[in-house]
């Protein structure tokens, strides 16, 4: 029995104070990283050595980007014009200070998606900077002028199967199935 215990721990050898430390984040962590500072925990019982102290990281999801990995998803929308035209077109670079971006020149094709190599993160576990992955999204127009309807109106009436192909083939295919199925039963 101690008749005279330290009023800093009650005679637990041992008493609770905070402090702050600072702490290197390396670069292409991933959510669920757990870093460990040796020495840092909790003191030890009867004036054992100290714990080591844990840290598990947890990434805030970001505006533009999903994480898979080194590598970025980005979906980004373009007019039906730029789709079918061609154009340019900006992609967010997280590289870059919030309002700067990339500029994307899309040909007039049916690829939706394409790779900007070595243009992600660096990834600190397997030592390799990844791709950044845009997913062009083609915009359909919305709240149209009467003008505006119009116009499209007749580019529908002037459009056939070699404006759009993919939807003369899919219709031409529904056609041939719900044609065979009627004249078997």
């Amino acid at each position: 029995m101690i008749e005279d215990p330290c009023p800093a721990c009650s005679g637990a050898g041992r008493a609770v104070r905070e402090r702050t430390l600072s702490v290197n984040i390396p670069q292409g962590v991933e959510d669920g990283t757990r870093i460990r500072l040796a020495g840092e925990g909790e003191a030890g019982v009867r004036g054992g050595p100290p714990g080591d102290l844990y840290i598990f990281l947890s990434l805030a999801t970001h505006q533009f980007f999903q994480r898979d990995g080194a590598d970025l998803h980005c979906r980004v929308p373009i007019s039906m014009v730029t789709a079918a035209l061609g154009g340019e077109f900006e992609v967010p670079d997280h590289r870059q200070r919030q309002d700067q971006s990339e500029s994307c020149r899309r040909e007039p094709n049916p690829v939706a998606a394409f790779a900007l190599h070595q243009r992600a993160c660096r990834c600190c576990v397997r030592a390799r900077t990844g791709d950044m992955y845009v997913q062009v999204v083609v915009e359909t127009p919305q709240n149209l002028t009467k003008k505006q309807q119009e116009l499209l109106a007749e580019f529908e009436k002037l459009s056939s199967g070699a404006t759009q192909p993919e939807a003369a083939g899919f219709f031409t295919k529904v056609k041939d199935f719900f044609g065979t199925r009627a004249s078997t039963q």
